[in-house]
């Protein structure tokens, strides 16, 4: 199922793209002319975006006919197909750059979430993502994420109160900031999750004196450190490590006890996967 938005974030991508025309198509190509193409996949990785490729044909003309050789989550080697499409050679072009653009962009997100999935596997660990996401696109990152076999933390301000750092300091203290977040929930009449994050020991007993909370964060806690948080938590709540946690670094952490990892890098910092759409004769 597409995310909320999609269809207005690929007609914006178009608008960006077309402008006026592509004067290119026009001018070499016959109006009537036919054409196949097929997605070329030139990299190890995850494939994610099979699904937005079609709602992008379907958008923008409905006569291509995209034929899926591998879905959304494949492993991909270099030389695989992912695709083929057929159709007006003129909109073959036309959605090229787009669509491309879309897919290298999830299948990267995918790719780099499979690999701390997979670097956890075996631990009860969950891999997050976090709000480090390109304005705009958050809707696809999020998804590719998913593809990628990770879990979504909030998708905004709105879905969850997170009290970090800040906030908490500018309150007053953790014990403050939990408080009047509890009462402002009681006052709008609203249910949704509070997590609260932590820098030190202290800190977690603070949390645990007040309570009413879902999840508490260790952020930048080193190994020995999280393990006596999980401990002193005792599962009344559930936790998250955060703050730097490599591929190197996730199963350690994994190994920890946490029921999950928040990882920034799923999305500002994945590299694209390769891949090229390629005229058949």
């Amino acid at each position: 199922m597409l995310p909320e938005g999609t269809e207005e974030l690929i007609d914006r991508a178009f608008d960006e793209d077309v402008g006026d025309g592509d004067h290119t198509s026009l001018s070499t190509i016959p109006s009537d002319a036919k054409g196949s193409a097929h997605l070329l996949v030139k990299a190890e990785g995850i494939l994610a975006g099979v699904e937005l490729a079609q709602a992008i044909c379907e958008r923008i003309d409905e006569g291509l006919n995209l034929r899926p050789l591998l879905l959304d989550g494949a492993r991909v080697v270099p030389g695989d197909v992912a695709f083929t499409i057929n159709g007006s050679s003129r909109s073959i072009l036309l959605v090229e750059r787009v669509m491309l653009n879309f897919m290298q962009r999830m299948s990267g997100i995918a790719t780099l979430t499979r690999a701390f999935v997979d670097a956890v596997e075996g631990t009860r660990c969950r891999v997050l993502d976090t709000r480090k996401t390109t304005p705009g696109l958050r809707g696809i990152e999020k998804w590719a994420v998913r593809i990628g076999g990770g879990t979504n933390h909030r998708h905004g301000l709105y879905d969850m109160m997170m009290i970090k750092d800040n906030h908490a300091d500018f309150a007053g203290g953790i014990p403050q900031a939990i408080n009047r977040a509890k009462a402002y929930q009681r006052e709008r009449n609203m249910s949704i999750p509070i997590e609260v994050e932590t820098r030190n020991i202290i800190e977690v007993g603070q949390v645990l004196s007040v309570g009413g909370i879902q999840r508490i964060m260790l952020d930048n806690f080193d190994t020995d450190t999280l393990r006596e948080a999980v401990l002193l938590i005792g599962g009344k709540f559930e936790t998250e490590a955060s703050g730097g946690i490599t591929l190197k670094t996730a199963r350690a952490y994994a190994e920890c006890g946490v029921d999950f990892i928040s990882v920034g890098a799923l999305t500002h910092s994945a590299v694209s996967l390769d891949m090229s759409l390629k005229a058949m004769g």
